[in-house]
């Protein structure tokens, strides 16, 4: 995330002093939080946006740095003499060279289009790519006169919402409802044929660093991930009977690393081990049965080291027939210096094993950098093509003079654009230069709720196999804190790998290196090339390690750090650079790399935080905005390494002589989906995790622009509801603008047998006024296609005359243009659209006239829908685009599931009416009536304590907060609820709706805020009897949509087995499911066909036999393995 003006995800507080009461407390913490996050355009996606405007040419001049910082622009990738300039190897005089490239805005490309600007809006509602043109100034010779031409379009690049060049960037909340887009919309994602796509963040392991680790066999393994300019390549070192070897894929075997040092240019044995570890005797009784290996191998001299490594390389298949053949030195020497590490991994056995899991070994990849591989991948294929099209044409000797190349560019622009549209469609990278095949990257955006959007931008993919039962990278890492939310992860085999960001966590892009090394060494670190291997392993001495490349060395560590940090808190250099010291390994790292996770502190100096409440009054007047407090050194980023070297204080009580930062407020530790969980501190883990699932799939207001929309499946929230108890993270991220749930009066108490096993009973008056109803809107489409031989899709009215009245009545609900009215009520088997299609796409239109077949499209769910809205428009093939959508209203009704914001999740089991329910002395009735039993075991004190304060609120006339680690207090509640003449316990005297009689116990009797989800009977309930069947087994099929059968499992047959019920499992797995009449020889106990045994070629003693069919299916198949399995007939 680039620096820019209020870009970070923090909450800036006065923390000059502690105030006595918690709850005021918060109030002023909250203003900073609340000023700062609303510089954030988006939210909580800005990481990803702008490293998208980095790599859309926000820097065409920008040089190409090291590492991953070649694919970060893509101006810059140009820059590379291979990728700028086509040469011709028909005509040697031939050049075409790129001078610049641009990427413009987005556009519209139909052709009688009035105005070319687009909306993503548009899009979605058109099924278009939301994309702009790349455009290339080109200069190239067109016989003997060199031609310069300007902005050429190559492709299309899909563009990412809110970034740079979206329509979008900088708009007000006016400007954007003119647009028809939600201004809470947090964008970060693409819209690729009218479907929303995100890039998921990845998790990778660091670059360019080196990983200490045990292989399987318990034996030490060095491994780094080597990234260059052209290449992405793994060195190992591993340990095999005290001798160490170096392992790559470019070699048929492991080579002895003392081989390859001496390949490298030190032919000594003293130079090779002052190298290493100097004259040290630890070190020298390591490594000399590596040296010793070298002699017995006969490797004394570079040469014949080279040739040793020439020999174990690997051949590669090359396609240019004029390459010239190398010899195996050569070839050594080439594989070493363009693909192996150049510099070898010390192994140090005094070193602590590493932590492939921790926080700071790991790298996030954005959208930003997966679209710079992806496109230098497409742009090579382009090349390549252009190249091939020059070289053809300029082979033809009469037209070659007058061949304009750069109208080649454009023949070749859907490589480019048809590339990145299927990688975002499928979400596969495959990139074989790369050796880079990954599959899921990107995911549909979730539209189910707001929350369930803004969670999808801030997750966090592995590539780890998520089948393997490996406990490890699934952990809870101490290194975590602050940096990802410990609560929400899936349940299930993806728990633990799909991660989400904490709520102020900012991922870091690259920044130049020279920049920082003419630094270091001005701070006064000596360079390492004036040292021997000896020299770096002095008590005091400590190598400096620039983004895992030794730079040179120091014995005054604590003043460089100092100094280093001194430097970065006046703004001199990127506030994202880290400093850190490994005390084990004697080495001050710096990192300046992209995908590094950092949060920001407050600066603690001589035990007094920096951040003074005039700081706060400032930025609550709007004078200050977050990046003054970086700028005046008041706040600074750290990450995970950086962390581990500070000690931080979560309270200003904690704070000691020796304490270097403050937190800005504890409740960051959880992300956004977490944090709207009240007093989530007061529940066990678990159903913290259980809401952050729960609260995606919550039924409430999506956006804005949500009846604007025509989406696949919409559920709304009739009357949504602001949480009465609410978090300072619900506020920061709009959710009580775009609440999912509703404020339900709950009594909690047994009433009936219909509430055990977490039921609920809900009130039925509750459910007429309104409680948990919500809309589905589900989408039907339609393309009026033309076809080749000129023929096209017809919608027209219904032909009344002469047809019977059954017939027509599918039609009933038509209008004379063949669409169905807007409001008109569907039942099952109604026309939508009636669409007639050519029966000859491909042959000659007969003279009378095409001959059509009825295509129409129907309504099939079994519950009536009404027609919401018809869109008829084109979509970008100039074809006719036709959407309907379908509305359907449904109140709750048993079976439906609902949950509470602990976890508690629990189905509708009753519905009752009003005058059967309880009430309180004061003639309340509650909504939901909860049974006790779901709060011991589940231990959500949380909810009670939501209760509380609820009802206090309510009393109050003011909205309570629960937020995590504070909230208002239980006290301060209970002192409410006594001052309105109520218990200080939540318990109120309830008299029975039944009986009349009041209850023998007070009731713990308030609000709490109730989710409806998606999960309603009326799309789950399914039964049958006889139906459809799979062809191979002839077995029922499978799943509602199919109309399949019910399934009797493994269990349920072994609780008829436990039974003894065995004709009814006859009858279940055999004869109500696929019953097979076949012939058996009893003589031989083979299968025979029509009566005739084939084995023992008589039909004397063939029998009639019912099995199940597929069991007839396996007998078959083990017999086409050489197996055959026999029955034994037997009279019964």
């Amino acid at each position: 995330m680039s620096p820019r003006k209020g870009s970070a995800k923090v909450d800036n507080t006065g923390k000059g002093e502690e105030l006595k009461n918690n709850n005021s407390t918060e109030n002023g913490k909250q203003n900073g939080t609340k000023a700062h996050l609303d510089d954030i355009d988006p939210n909580y996606v800005q990481s990803n946006v702008s490293l998208a405007d980095h790599f859309k040419g926000e820097d065409l001049n920008a040089p190409i740095k090291t590492i991953e910082d070649k694919w970060k622009l893509l101006p810059a990738y140009l820059q590379v003499k291979a990728n700028n300039l086509i040469m011709s190897d028909v005509d040697r005089s031939f050049y075409l060279r790129y001078t610049s490239v641009t990427v413009g805005t987005p556009e519209r490309m139909d052709q009688n289009a009035y105005d070319r600007v687009i909306t993503p809006q548009e899009c979605r509602l058109r099924d278009l790519t939301y994309s702009a043109n790349i455009l290339v100034d080109v200069e190239y010779t067109k016989g003997d006169q060199v031609c310069f031409m300007k902005g050429i379009s190559i492709g299309r690049l899909p563009v990412m919402l809110r970034s740079n060049i979206c329509v979008l960037k900088g708009k007000t909340d006016d400007q954007m409802a003119q647009a028809r887009e939600c201004p809470l919309d947090p964008g970060g994602y693409f819209i690729i044929r009218g479907t929303e796509k995100v890039i998921l963040v990845q998790e990778q392991l660091s670059k360019n660093r080196i990983i200490v680790e045990k292989d399987s066999k318990g034996m030490m393994l060095a491994s780094v991930t080597s990234s260059n300019m052209e290449l992405k390549t793994k060195t190992y070192v591993v340990t095999k009977k005290e001798c160490y070897y170096l392992k790559h894929n470019s070699f048929t075997e492991e080579i002895p690393v003392v081989i390859a040092m001496k390949a490298m240019g030190m032919e000594s044995d003293r130079e090779i081990s002052h190298l290493v570890g100097g004259t040290d005797h630890h070190f020298t009784s390591k490594f000399s049965p590596s040296i010793e290996e070298a002699a017995k191998l006969g490797v004394f001299t570079r040469q014949q080291a080279l040739e040793y490594i020439g020999s174990k390389v690997r051949p590669v298949k090359s396609f240019s027939a004029d390459k010239q053949k190398l010899t195996p030195s050569e070839q050594a020497l080439n594989t070493l210096f363009e693909t192996i590490l150049t510099h070898v991994p010390v192994i140090n056995m005094n070193f602590l094993e590493d932590d492939r899991d921790y926080v700071g070994n790991k790298r996030l990849e954005l959208a930003g950098q997966l679209l710079s591989l992806l496109f230098e991948d497409l742009f090579k294929t382009f090349n390549s093509l252009v190249k091939s099209t020059i070289d053809k044409n300029l082979k033809k000797n009469n037209s070659a003079s007058r061949f304009d190349a750069a109208q080649s560019l454009k023949f070749h622009g859907e490589v480019i654009t048809g590339g990145f549209s299927r990688a975002i469609s499928s979400g596969n990278w495959n990139i074989k230069r790369f050796r880079m095949d990954r599959a899921g990257i990107t995911h549909v955006l979730s539209r189910l709720s707001y929350i369930s959007a803004l969670g999808m931008m801030t997750r966090i993919s592995s590539q780890f196999e998520k089948t393997r039962k490996v406990s490890g990278p699934r952990s809870l890492q101490m290194s975590q804190w602050g940096m990802l939310c410990p609560s929400d992860t899936p349940e299930g085999e993806a728990c633990g790998l799909v991660k989400n960001l904490a709520l102020m966590t900012h991922i870091t892009t690259d920044d130049e290196e020279e920049p920082m090394k003419r630094l270091i060494f001005m701070l006064g670190v000596e360079d390492i090339h004036l040292f021997s291997g000896s020299e770096l392993y002095q008590p005091d001495t400590y190598v400096v390690v620039l983004n895992g490349t030794l730079i040179g060395l120091t014995n005054q560590k604590q003043r460089i750090v100092d100094q280093f940090r001194k430097l970065r808190r006046k703004g001199l250099f990127s506030a994202f650079v880290s400093i850190y010291v490994n005390l084990s390994q004697s080495t001050i790292n710096i990192s300046s790399d992209a995908g590094r996770i950092c949060r920001p502190l407050i600066i603690v100096e001589n035990g007094k935080p920096k951040v003074e409440q005039r700081h706060i009054d400032k930025l609550k007047a709007g004078e200050y905005v977050f990046d003054d407090f970086l700028k005046l050194g008041l706040v600074e980023y750290l990450d995970v390494n950086e962390e581990s070297d500070c000690l931080i204080a979560v309270y200003e009580r904690e704070i000691k002589p020796n304490t270097t930062h403050l937190e800005i407020e504890p409740f960051t530790v959880l992300g956004a989906v977490a944090g709207l969980i009240p007093y989530p501190h007061h529940n066990q883990s678990p159903r913290n995790t259980y809401q952050c699932a729960m609260g995606k799939q919550a039924i409430g207001a999506i956006a804005y622009n949500q009846l604007d929309r025509i989406d696949t499946l919409l559920y709304l929230m009739v009357y949504p509801q602001q949480p009465m108890v609410k978090t300072k993270t619900i506020e920061l991220i709009g959710y009580d603008k775009l609440p999912a749930g509703q404020n339900a009066c709950v009594a909690v108490m047994s009433y009936s047998g219909y509430d055990i096993e977490d039921a609920l009973v809900l009130n039925k008056a509750s459910v007429d006024r309104g409680f948990g109803r919500c809309q589905v809107m589900k989408k039907y489409a339609t393309l009026v296609r033309k076809y080749p031989n000129g023929t096209k899709d017809v919608i027209d009215g219904v032909q009344m005359h002469g047809a019977p009245a059954h017939a027509l009545e599918k039609y009933s609900e038509l209008d004379p243009d063949g669409f169905a009215f807007v409001g008109s009520k569907l039942e099952s088997g109604k026309v939508i659209v009636n669409k007639r299609s050519p029966t000859n796409i491909t042959g000659e239109v007969p003279a009378g006239g095409q001959d059509l077949k009825p295509t129409p499209i129907t309504y099939k769910s079994p519950e009536p829908g009404y027609v919401d809205k018809i869109l008829v428009t084109s979509s970008d093939s100039e074809q006719n685009l036709i959407k309907v959508l379908v509305r359907q209203t449904r109140r709750p009704e048993l079976g439906d599931k609902f949950s509470s914001r602990h976890g508690q999740k629990g189905v509708c089991g009753i519905i009752v009416g009003q005058e059967d329910m309880p009430f309180s002395d004061i003639g309340m009735y509650p909504d939901i009536i909860m049974n006790p039993h779901g709060f011991p075991s589940r231990m959500t004190v949380g909810k009670m304590i939501e209760l509380l304060a609820g009802k206090a609120g309510v009393l109050n006339g003011e909205l309570q907060y629960g937020t995590a680690f504070g909230g208002s207090k239980v006290e301060d509640m209970s002192r409410i609820l006594v001052e309105n003449g109520f218990s200080y316990s939540g318990k109120d005297f309830v008299t029975s709706g039944i009986t009349g009689e009041p209850l023998n116990a007070y009731i713990f009797f308030g609000p709490i805020y109730y989710q409806k989800l998606k999960h309603m009977v009326m799309d789950k309930m399914h039964a049958r009897s006889t139906g459809p069947v799979q062809s191979l087994t002839r077995q029922p099929t499978e799943g509602r949509a199919k109309d399949g059968g019910l399934r009797l499992g493994e269990m349920e047959r072994d609780c008829l087995i436990g039974y003894g019920a065995s004709r009814l499992i006859l009858e279940r797995l055999m004869i109500s499911s696929d019953s097979f009449e076949v012939s058996v020889c009893e003589e031989c106990g083979l299968i025979a066909y029509k009566g005739w045994c084939q084995h023992c070629k008589t039909p004397k003693k063939v029998m009639q036999v019912k099995i199940p069919y597929a069991a007839k299916l396996l007998f078959q198949e083990l017999l086409s393995m050489n197996i055959a399995p026999r029955l034994i007939l037997e009279n019964c």
